[in-house]
């Protein structure tokens, strides 16, 4: 029944009962910890302020960073740390009229059940704190209690009683009935304390005031709290004597706040969140005998009698009981960790600062590891959001879901309503229910609440087993929502999951995800109804017709239910629901409600929270209410209203009469809360940001901002880490509670607008400078780019009188000081303590693939990089970083990669991004399958063109650093053939249409003419249509742009020149061209023949005229005619635009002043018979060339620009081609001559030719350019469909680019960008990059498939074997052939000696070289025998050539004499380390030869029949053999003791196809290749085999010369999908746990493997006769891993923007041989010149590991 179509994943059996719950929709049973998901550890801080400065201190700049890291690498949540100083001293003063109790707000911390608004506020935060998922209270407990709080409200009977017993003790009552206010608003009624600011006299914000008066203000206001205190103390402890007041009800006014505190967070809590709660307890030593000491006051309370300073025993009677009391008895009934450390004083300084030092040092190593230990044990690693975007997906929902539904307090019909639709009917078949209205009816509200409770009403109706499934998506909230195809894709995946459908793959077109959600739907039933729930159908993209609706199911089954909302007015997709469902009982209208339920309803919320208004206020909020009745409109009044005192004056303008007006009155009341700086950049941020903003990165993130620091700090209290306080988001969230909601994204909780009102209305407020909003994506994009982490100070301009010069309204936007002010400010630097921002947070360095990727950074960082306009941070720091491509391609994201890469490319217009681009398309397969293989797969490709597209040295430098991570294997040298598709774009049906063609400054904007009359401009990469310019129907002979492109000028056949405005495509002016009186062709109608522009000026003539027209391009009319002596045949001006050159018949040339018009000469070349073809100004010479039509040049010295000299005539008059193209090189050192049947290249600085390619009798050229550097030659043949480069040191043709659209008939070169512009016959333009073409001919290459390859021993240098007369030496570190060393004959081998300074070689003439590498002569050659075989020995001393028929020899380097001869015959002879022998096998025999005397040492006979098949010396043992014999098995023979050490049997059969044999240096391993896919591995000791799959057919394999690594090559498997040409695979394998640490793949047909003996460098050769080089960087190996960093084999390395290619050197063979063998005897003609080093003889070495091989 399934469509072929939809991927899947069935239920995991093991999913916890949340993750099911979460999966079938049913939001109430996820408690408040799951959704929201956001996760993060909180840490509560209750302490005194001034005794605990330092230590809070300590924690914020040392312990806090450390906390949030551990957090972020092992979790992926954040750490939020909040510390509060909870004593009125620290929030009375420092705050502008604050609540008394306002610090409970944020602290979240005292849970009294209060009886008024703010204390209800109180109680949810509290809650919070119960039920926050890793919320840990901890204490710090002094020797201070500190003093009683001051009430900020008391209710009246309690008050009014205190003021009795107040007056009755015979206080003064004068100053408590001043400051406290009664307020009938209350309920019941309560007395408040007045603000300071209405209250002191001249009262003024600390940021406004002077120092002088600040301090005179917090004077006053501590003698009027103390005295208040005292009277609230004395009256409540009369009250408490006399039995009139209860214990409890008079603690609130006798205890202090860390009392308070400690006794909410550890008193009355269950033994669970005690677990996660620590307390530090500090006792001083003898500490009253120093409180006369004025610094002892912070740490102990004090009191003043008859002048004597002592300790306040009162106080420190409390302290004692809560210290010593409350505290153990909660220990003793739970496991609370309690630390308490007695710290001595010093004799005479008391406390000092170095006493306290000691123990904060103390407290914050403690601090640190219980954090640890208890986050630890509470926090459980979740990966399930990183590894299933689909549960992450549905949590987001359902979070958003939760959060919304809480905020529905408006009841309505329309609920009742929709329960009834969702519940069960008898009809066969149902339709949608549509939910519409305006803007702020409650929509996303009344959805949010049927969402969840649409579980429970199908329960409470179905039965209890029933189980419901609800999906709910509010679309736009999340990017899989946005769009048609992922929403569709997300529903159906939930539905499969929960009815357990399996699916095997997502169809791929949108009409078939709608067929497979149709299907699904059917899978409901009364057990398991489906309710689906879309919000914001107006949200949808308009990708795939989205708005349209087609794809809503309309008729549903019976147990389906499906409840969209919409804008009644919005895309018109009301009118089409209308369209689709036709019963009107099937919609619900969201309308303004009724005005006086409207009042109730307020009457309710403000009873609820213990608040009313007066009856006269009422008035005034029934006028509001009568304008306006939305949900949201009510709720806005209610949070004015309930702030309102009952002696507060209102009138008609104390509130607002709309939504809009409301929401702003809103804001400005925060502002004035909070400050207007700090609100406008805090409610700024959070807009601007793409998905919102975590608490803590608010608090970052305004940390990092100057202006906001400056408005809330105070120069004095500058110090490091500077930051704002985390109370000021705490109250900032709580001034907007409701309206800033919280939303979870892949474990993090956002802030986010609750409705898109908020949102648009705080963009107008806060967003409207566009410097501003600038400045404030620029400072974004730094914190989520990290860029002042890690202890980076940021400079903090500082101030104090910048604010009160600033005249700022609330409607102004309150930024930027002006320069003058800024100029004054003094500099600092400070830490923000920001965090680091990788792309992922490693939770095992050992394990890179377990990771928690950094989302935030993912969603944020490249948003407002490219609204910043920060181009190179968004390519170097994101879409050139390998992190973040790795991470996006592990995650599944890899087409979101490529879009975020086209999107910068679109900003940055980089050809290098466009290159990777089409890189990664490319691999695709590849790394989707591995994405460990991306660093190799990606250096592979970009190392041949990064000298061409240098910015991606970033990208390849940065895959060298982490790529080893994931993948060990790293090229070094890429021989890889580069893949390049060019843009296409089809002009016409035929190139015989075209007229012409321009290349733009803009690389991918090209102009055409059309036979038709019609000039387009067009963008060749979207393939649209910019403008067009129409020419009424003439047809057009020609178009040229001016070099500004200001001008377009257009010439026709009716002989004028239009002139355009090229940007705005409007005609400026028409010129007609006029020919000379005297010329012309009697009776002919003349056309124009050219035309050229110079800066200002327009130059055209007719066909046979003598005369050229010049005409001004800013005013459109002739000038004058420059009348020449022949006619004119080509114009060309100088790049200055002074003189015009006009070339004529007769090789002659004129020159004539622009400004002028007069003639300044005349000149005429010997080659007079033909006409000037071209003219090339060589500006920067002073010289001018003269190109005839047979290709012959003339070079003129303009320097005196009246008497030009002639300088060389060069005569190219044998080639009877005519001249085609002509190209300056951008250097002015190279002319390029395309004739028809050659290409001619010119040096301009000896004026001879030094290249020519002739093209082949049936081929001609049709155009031919240079490359940027002028190393290449970039041609296309006529009747052909490719692009040829050639290389012209070589003459080698590198690359054939076909064109698929057709035979190539014109190029046309960009210089502006160093594009290559191609027309094909079909009329389709190509645009080449020219950059990208010649990065093909970098790659050398000896054209014939390399056969054998040797190493240099200092592995610098590579010699290479092709089967030709050639040895080829290729320079290891740039991967160029240097030297090119010709035999005679085919070169059949090669030896070199270990410094590699000597190469001998032998080819099939009979004849043996001896080369110097390094200068490349051929020093000394020897005739007469056919080498098999060539050997040198180990200490470069004497060399063994091997023969087959003749006797072989042993014979000294240094002077080519002979020591001895060999007369048997050896096969695959191998000399051992000591020199002693050379090892090799007969048929049935093995044989050691004495390379003294030539003879027979020792041998090992095999029996009858049997052969040897193989053998391999011991590394480690170079006296013992191992060898296989065809009888499967497996032989170590010692040759000094001509033995057999053991024997291992094979299995039967297993040397039918045997490839290969390796044996570890130890001789304990070996290691059997049969040409499958298996790899056989020997225990040589055991004789155990062991087989180990390979990824495909092995082809060669190689041990490491440590024997720790297999290095093999091996061909993909027929099976597996198309990968681009992916031909073989080389993958490095550790033996030691089998595992493979690289795979790279091979794009060309490798002939030769081979592996260096020092570090572990790979040299691959190819079938075209080019090598790749690799390294293994294994990260366990720890001396492996700076091998790349200290390697010069990079050629990124150089920061040169290109290498320069050594000129390769040919050297041939000495003609004359210097000595002739003869069958027993050699003649010599001359001495030997061969200097060779002596490196004595080597050391006796003997079977050292022979006990250890025999055991």
């Amino acid at each position: 029944m399934w469509p072929s179509g939809a991927g899947s994943r069935q239920p995991c059996p093991r999913e916890s009962a949340l993750r099911r719950a979460a999966i079938s929709g049913n939001v109430l049973a996820l408690p408040p910890h799951h959704v929201p998901t956001g996760r993060s550890v909180r840490v509560f801080i209750c302490a005194n302020p001034d005794d605990t400065e330092a230590e809070r201190n300590a924690l914020k700049e040392h312990v806090y960073p450390k906390l949030r890291d551990f957090c972020r690498e092992n979790y992926g949540i954040e750490f939020q740390k909040h510390v509060f100083d909870l004593s009125p001293a620290a929030t009375s003063i420092d705050r502008v009229n604050p609540p008394p109790d306002w610090i409970y707000m944020a602290v979240s911390t005292v849970c009294n059940q209060r009886k008024h608004r703010y204390r209800t506020s109180h109680c949810v935060s509290c809650q919070g704190l119960r039920d926050e998922l890793h919320a840990e209270a901890h204490g710090l407990v002094g020797e201070k209690y500190g003093s009683i709080r001051m009430p900020g409200e008391v209710e009246s009977a309690e008050f009014e009683m205190i003021l009795d017993a107040a007056v009755e003790a015979g206080l003064d009552t004068h100053i408590l009935e001043e400051w406290y206010c009664r307020d009938e608003n209350s309920v019941p009624p309560a007395y408040y304390l007045k603000p300071k600011a209405q209250m002191l006299k001249n009262y003024q914000n600390s940021m406004e005031s002077s120092s002088a008066a600040k301090t005179k203000n917090d004077k006053a206001w501590r003698t009027v709290s103390e005295e208040i205190k005292k009277i609230f103390r004395t009256s409540v402890l009369q009250l408490q004597e006399k039995g009139t007041m209860k214990s409890a009800q008079a603690k609130k006014f006798l205890c202090s706040a860390l009392e308070d505190e400690l006794d909410f967070a550890l008193g009355k809590q269950t033994p669970a969140f005690l677990k996660k709660c620590v307390c530090y307890i500090r006792k001083i030593s003898n500490f009253d005998r120093h409180a006369k000491l004025p610094e002892m006051a912070r740490y102990m309370d004090i009191v003043v009698s008859a002048d004597r300073v002592m300790r306040n025993q009162e106080a420190y009677e409390r302290l004692l009981k809560v210290r010593d009391e409350f505290i153990p008895t909660i220990v003793a009934a739970s496991n609370l960790r309690v630390y308490s450390s007695v710290t001595h004083c010093d004799m005479k300084l008391g406390y000092s600062q170095e006493v306290e030092s000691h123990y904060v040092e103390g407290l914050c190593k403690q601090f640190y590891e219980d954090m640890v230990d208890i986050i630890q044990a509470t926090v459980q690693q979740n990966f399930d959001t990183e590894t299933d975007p689909l549960y992450d997906e549905i949590i987001q929902h359902l979070s958003l879901c939760k959060t919304l539904s809480s905020f529905y307090e408006y009841k309505s019909e329309s609920l009742d309503y929709m329960q009834e639709y969702l519940l069960p009917s008898k009809g066969s078949r149902m339709m949608p229910l549509v939910v519409y209205g305006g803007p702020c009816t409650g929509k996303t509200l009344l959805l949010a609440e049927v969402a969840k409770q649409a579980y429970t009403w199908l329960q409470t109706e179905l039965g209890p087993e029933t189980d419901p499934v609800v999906i709910v998506r509010f679309i736009g909230s999340s990017d899989f929502s946005l769009d048609l195809r992922t929403l569709l894709q997300s529903i159906c995946e939930q539905i499969a999951i929960n009815y357990r459908c399996l699916i095997h793959f997502l169809p791929n077109k949108i009409q078939e995800m709608r067929e497979l959600l149709v299907n699904l739907l059917g899978e409901s039933s009364f057990h398991r109804p489906l309710v689906i729930v879309l919000d914001s159908l107006e949200q949808l993209s308009e990708a795939d017709e989205a708005r349209k609706l087609w794809w809503l199911p309309v008729h549903l089954p019976r147990t389906v239910r499906v409840v969209v909302s919409t804008l009644p007015n919005k895309y018109g997709i009301l009118q089409k629901l209308r369209h689709l469902v036709h019963d009107e009982g099937r919609y619900v209208e969201l309308v303004q409600r009724d005005r006086k339920a409207c009042s109730q309803t307020l009457k309710q919320q403000l009873l609820g929270v213990k608040r009313k208004v007066t009856s006269g206020q009422q008035i005034y909020v029934n006028e509001a209410l009568a304008k306006c009745t939305l949900p949201m409109f009510v709720n806005l009044i209610y949070r004015e209203v309930v702030h309102w005192r009952s002696h507060k004056d209102v009138d008609d303008k104390s509130l607002c009469s709309t939504v809009h007006e409301s929401i702003e009155q809103l804001f400005y009341s925060v502002e004035n809360k909070l400050g207007q700086r700090f609100v406008f950049r805090a409610l700024g941020y959070i807009t601007m940001a793409k998905a919102g903003l975590t608490e803590v990165e608010l608090e970052d993130i305004l940390s990092l901002d100057n202006s906001v620091l400056s408005d809330i700090m105070v120069s004095s209290n500058l110090k490091n880490p500077l930051r704002i306080s985390y109370d000021l988001v705490a109250r900032l969230k709580e001034e907007l509670e409701g309206y800033l909601i919280e939303r979870q994204v892949r474990n993090v909780t956002l802030m986010v607008w609750a409705n898109r009102h908020l949102h648009l209305i705080a963009q107008k407020l806060y967003l409207s400078n566009e410097e501003d909003v600038h400045q404030m994506h620029s400072l974004l994009a730094e914190y989520f780019l990290g860029a002042w982490s890690g202890g980076r100070k940021k400079i903090f301009h500082c101030d104090n009188n910048h604010f009160a010069s600033l005249n700022i309204s609330q409607h102004k936007n309150p930024h930027h000081q002006p320069s003058h002010e800024k100029a004054s400010s003094e500099k600092y630097s400070y830490d923000r303590q920001t965090p680091e921002q990788p792309w992922v947070f490693q939770c095992n360095l050992l394990e890179p693939d377990i990771f928690f990727v950094n989302h935030r950074k993912m969603t944020e960082l490249l948003y407002h990089l490219t609204r910043s306009g920060r181009t190179d941070d968004l390519m170097f720091g994101v879409i050139m970083n390998f992190s973040w491509l790795y991470t996006m391609i592990k995650i599944g994201q890899f087409e979101k990669a490529l879009t975020d890469i086209d999107l910068a490319y679109s900003y940055s217009q980089e050809k290098e991004l466009k290159f990777l681009a089409s890189t990664l398309r490319s691999i695709k397969v590849k790394v989707m399958k591995n994405p460990a293989s991306l660093s190799a797969e990606l250096q592979q490709r970009l190392l041949p063109v990064v000298t061409s597209l240098p910015k991606l040295r970033h990208l390849l430098l940065e895959c060298d650093k982490d790529g080893p991570k994931y993948c060990s294997i790293v090229p070094l040298h890429s021989s890889m053939d580069v893949t390049y598709s060019p843009e296409r774009l089809p002009l016409c049906s035929s190139y015989m249409q075209i007229v012409e063609i321009l290349p733009t400054l803009a690389p991918n904007i090209v102009l055409v003419a059309l036979e038709d009359g019609s000039v387009s401009t067009w963008d060749v990469e979207s393939r649209q249509l910019l403008r067009q310019i129409d020419t009424a129907k003439s047809v057009v002979l020609g178009i040229r742009l001016t070099t500004d492109e200001k001008y377009l000028v257009v010439a026709t056949t009716k002989n004028t020149l239009l002139i355009y405005d090229n940007h705005k495509s409007c005609l400026l002016s028409e010129v007609d061209i006029k020919g000379s009186k005297h010329g012309g062709i009697t009776g002919g109608v003349t056309f124009i023949n050219g035309f050229t522009l110079s800066s200002h000026h327009a130059l055209a003539w007719l066909e046979a005229s003598k005369d050229v027209n010049v005409i001004d391009l800013l005013y459109g009319w002739p000038l004058y005619q420059f009348h020449c002596w022949y006619e004119v045949t080509c114009v060309q001006c100088s790049p200055d635009g002074m003189y015009a050159f006009c070339g004529q018949y007769l090789n002659t040339t004129s020159i004539f002043h622009l400004g002028s018009g007069d003639k300044l000469a005349t000149v005429t070349s010997e080659f007079s018979g033909g006409f000037v073809k071209s003219i090339l100004v060589l500006d920067t010479l002073h010289q001018m060339v003269m190109i005839d039509n047979e290709g012959s040049l003339s070079v003129w010295n303009t320097k005196e620009i009246t008497a030009p000299r002639l300088m060389e005539d060069y005569d190219c008059r044998g080639d009877e081609s005519e001249v085609v193209g002509i190209e300056l090189s951008e250097d002015q050192r190279s002319i390029l001559i395309c004739k028809a049947r050659s290409i001619e290249v010119l040096d301009t600085k000896v004026w001879k030719m030094v290249e020519k390619f002739k093209a082949k009798r049936t081929e001609r050229f049709v155009a031919a350019v240079l490359s940027k550097n002028g190393q290449s030659i970039v041609a296309s043949m006529e009747n052909t469909s490719s692009i040829f480069v050639w290389r012209r040191d070589s003459g080698q043709c590198m690359a054939s680019l076909i064109e698929i659209s057709g035979a190539i008939v014109k190029l046309i070169k960009s210089t502006h960008h160093n594009m290559l512009l191609s027309v094909a016959s079909s009329g389709v333009l190509s645009v080449w990059d020219i950059d990208i073409i010649t990065a093909m001919s970098n790659i050398d290459k000896t054209g014939k498939r390399i056969q054998t390859l040797q190493l240099s021993g200092r592995e610098d240098y590579v010699f290479t074997m092709d089967g030709s007369e050639s040895i080829h030496k290729w320079n290891f570190n740039t991967g160029f052939i240097e030297t090119v060393y010709k035999h005679e004959g085919l070169v059949e081998n090669c030896v070199l000696t270990s410094s590699g300074d000597l190469m001998v070689t032998s080819d099939d003439k009979s004849s043996q070289y001896i080369w110097q590498t390094a200068t490349g002569e051929n020093i000394f050659r020897i005739n007469g025998q056919k080498i098999s075989q060539l050997l040198i020995t180990h200490n470069d001393q004497f060399v063994v050539s091997l023969c087959e028929q003749n006797a072989s020899r042993v014979w000294r380097l240094a002077t080519g004499h002979k020591v001895c001869n060999i007369l048997v015959t050896l096969q695959n002879a191998l000399i051992t380390t000591a020199n002693t022998f050379l090892v090799g096998a007969t048929k049935n025999k093995l044989l050691a030869v004495s390379l003294w005397s030539g003879s027979v040492s020792k041998k090992f006979v095999c029996d009858d029949g049997i052969t040897i098949v193989n053998f391999k010396l011991i590394p480690d043992c170079p006296d013992f053999v191992v060898f296989v014999t065809s009888t499967e098995t497996v032989f170590i023979w010692s040759v000094a003791d001509e033995s057999i050490c053991r024997r291992v049997q094979l299995p039967t059969n297993f040397l039918k196809n045997l490839e290969d044999f390796q044996i570890s240096p130890n001789g304990k391993l070996g290691i059997v290749s049969k040409g499958d896919e298996n790899i056989n591995v020997l225990d040589l000791h055991s004789g155990k085999l062991r087989l180990v799959h390979a990824a495909g057919i092995i082809w060669r394999q190689k041990l490491s010369r440590d024997g720790r690594y297999l290095v093999y090559v091996c061909f993909r498997n027929c099976e597996e999908d198309d990968e681009a040409g992916v031909v073989s695979n080389l993958i490095v394998m550790r033996l030691a746990d089998g595992k493979s640490i690289g795979t790279c793949s091979l794009y060309k047909t490798p002939t030769f493997l081979c592996l260096s003996q020092r570090a572990l460098n790979i040299i691959i050769g190819f079938e075209d006769g080019s090598i790749g080089t690799y390294t293994v960087v294994d990260r366990v190996d720890a001396a492996l891993k700076i091998k790349i960093a200290t390697s010069n084999s990079r050629q990124i390395v150089n920061n040169a923007s290109q290498k320069v290619r050594p000129k390769c050197g040919n050297h041939a063979f000495k003609s004359i041989a210097d000595c002739v063998w003869r069958e027993s005897t050699e003649v010599f003609s001359r001495d030997s010149p061969i200097n060779v080093s002596d490196s004595g003889e080597a050391e006796t070495t003997t079977p050292t590991k022979k006990s250890e091989l025999l055991q």
